[in-house]
């Protein structure tokens, strides 16, 4: 082989020899090039982040943030070399469906990646869903618990959103009082062992759903006896397949096998995804969603035929229930987003200072620097709304959380989830841009991070469910929850110095207060502007917060560029609108007719 494979190189340079000299041309060798780029290395992420430290320094005991630091540096390094790694090898080799054996059985495999495994071995040892359970901090273990996850999220290879509905389930459980069917699986939930750890599934949407889970779940619970129900129903969206359990809403028929309809006929069930025996528990594997992005984690529907389930919580409060599964997985989306705009950003920088053009690095460009310190800015501020929610859960978890700091977290929820993954599509979006070609090359891993970053705004509710969400809390309250919003921002405020951009804040809270109630309470248009309440609350805290970094380190003169550069924006968006329309802007009968005249033709 070796001598023909010999033969046929000479007999293949002797006719190019031939041609060349019968063109009277010479083959020149090809010419690729001597410049090649070079990819940006990340540091330890933990290390590099002074935003988060500064701010973990300021809110976390002294005592405890020396303990606790030593983990958050190491894990900080693994993020970036052997974690990272696993992260690649994900992305690298998606999850896929057998549905048959070689013999005509049905046997519903999911095949995953190694490296998915060993995500979730890695997962239990480093505790990223214990801590939170453990409370061996008190008030301040979930702080230590998003302090990890945001370092951990973006090398996670997508396993952060197996974790996101396991804290969620886990919570659900816990707030049900944890009945004795379930104590195994809570342990297992919360479990550091990497034998004896589970991850959950959240099978919520059907075909008919999306975020109308009352009128779109038509899945059937039958009682069966013991406590046992059997499902019959199908599910149109099941994120982690492989999930080791399941948290899914069913309606329970009557005896005569009528069923209740809207949110009160609606039950929460919690189900083993296997039986004892390692099949499936009565569950067919339909197939595997094609998604734009999140490529690495296993999607599915599924076809429920029945199903072995128990009620978790009470007959009838499905929906209610489901409200502290969202609380859980609402944050941990917050944290996705405001650690992906953190990853793209260090990422930009680091190339920033390796790429040349025309004669010098690009960091030394005054525009390119000026959009860095944008995007900078932009991921400060998600960071700073994410770990503010993990903070208020905390005290509502150990049991220290005032009225005043629960109506906080319940009106901050819908505005950090919709304002981060905002945040997030955008940012990534600018920094593929900070990359040039590259960052529109797959074998980078750039446009990986885009992609993933797109279903943030539409996992755990759109930015318009979620801003309605917004009114609700408002309205169901009579207004105390914005009370509560004024109230622990101004207190906020008299204790830091006078500035301008204190001023400007000041300013801000007393025009949302005069619009709620000059204009909220009477408007028949005020879902037109629930968009932009949401974002004029989320501007207004941001910038409480910049302002209370800024006076606790007065020597950290970026944290005061940071403020002053997020107080020049516009913070009221929903104020000027009613300023520059008065009658609330838009109708939604002008808005049908821009939109829907052309196919009325």
């Amino acid at each position: 082989m070796v001598r023909l494979a010999s033969l046929l190189r000479n007999e293949y340079t002797a006719a190019v020899r031939c041609n060349a000299a019968r063109l009277h041309t010479d083959v020149q060798p090809l010419n690729t090039g001597q410049f090649t780029q070079t990819s940006p290395t990340l540091p330890n992420q933990y290390e590099a982040d002074w935003f988060l430290r500064l701010y973990l320094k300021l809110k976390l005991p002294k005592e405890m943030l020396t303990c606790i630091e030593p983990d958050l540096k190491a894990l900080g390094e693994a993020t970036v070399t052997s974690i990272h790694n696993l992260h690649l090898q994900c992305e690298a080799e998606p999850p896929w469906l057998e549905q048959f054996d070689a013999w005509g059985r049905r046997v519903d495999r999911i095949h995953t990646s190694p490296a998915w495994k060993e995500q979730k071995k890695i997962s239990a040892t480093e505790g990223l869903i214990a801590i939170a359970y453990e409370r061996a901090y008190g008030q301040y273990s979930r702080l230590y618990q998003m302090a990890k996850l945001y370092l951990y999220s973006p090398s996670s290879g997508l396993y952060g959103c197996p974790l996101a509905m396991t804290d969620g389930a886990a919570k659900c459980i816990s707030v049900a009082g944890i009945p004795d069917y379930m104590r195994y699986a809570y342990s297992c939930l919360t479990s550091r062992d990497p034998d004896f750890f589970w991850t959950s599934g959240q099978w919520m949407t059907e075909k008919g759903g999306g975020s109308d889970v009352a009128n779109g779940t038509s899945t059937i619970a039958y009682a069966e006896g013991d406590g046992y129900y059997a499902l019959h129903g199908y599910k149109w969206f099941s994120s982690a397949t492989d999930a080791d359990m399941s948290l899914t809403l069913a309606r329970v028929a009557a005896a005569d096998g009528s069923v209740n309809e809207g949110t009160a006929g609606l039950s929460m069930f919690f189900l083993p995804t296997r039986k004892d025996g390692g099949d499936l528990n009565n569950i067919q594997i339909i197939r595997l969603k094609n998604k734009l992005g999140t490529r690495q984690l296993p999607t599915a529907e599924l076809l429920l035929s029945g199903t072995k389930a128990q009620l978790v919580g009470k007959l009838g409060r499905g929906v209610a229930t489901i409200s502290d599964m969202l609380t859980i997985t609402r944050l941990y989306n917050s944290l996705f987003a405001s650690s992906a705009t953190r990853r793209i950003l260090e990422l930009s920088k680091a190339y920033s200072m390796e790429r040349g053009a025309f004669g010098r690095p690009i960091c030394q460009y005054p525009l390119h620097m000026r959009t860095l310190a944008k995007m900078e800015l932009q991921t400060q501020s998600s960071t700073l709304l994410t770990f503010e929610l993990a903070r208020l859960l905390g005290l509502e978890e150990s049991g220290t959380a005032t009225d005043d700091s629960r109506l906080l977290l319940r009106l901050l929820m819908p505005v950090a989830k919709l304002y981060t993954a905002k945040v997030a599509v955008g940012v990534t979006s600018e920094g593929l841009e900070c990359f040039g070609g590259q960052g529109y090359i797959e074998d980078t891993g750039l446009p990986a991070m885009l992609r993933d970053a797109q279903v943030l705004p539409i996992w755990e509710g759109t930015t318009n469910v979620l801003s309605l969400d917004v009114l609700r809390a408002i309205e169901k309250t009579k207004g105390e929850v914005i009370k509560a919003f004024t109230t622990h921002c101004q207190s906020m405020l008299s204790k830091c110095p006078a500035t301008s951009s204190k001023n400007s804040l000041l300013t801000a809270i007393d025009q949302l207060s005069h619009y709620f109630t000059n204009h909220f309470a009477t408007s028949h248009n005020k879902e037109l502007l629930a968009r932009e309440l949401s974002f004029s609350i989320g501007n207004i805290y941001i910038g409480v917060v910049f302002a209370e970094l800024s006076a606790a380190y007065a020597e950290e003169k970026t944290l005061q560029v940071s403020l002053d550069r997020w107080c020049a924006q516009d913070l009221l968006p929903v104020v000027t609108a009613v300023t520059s329309e008065p009658d609330c802007a838009v109708s939604s009968e002008e808005d049908w007719n821009m939109t829907m005249r052309p196919f009325d033709k």
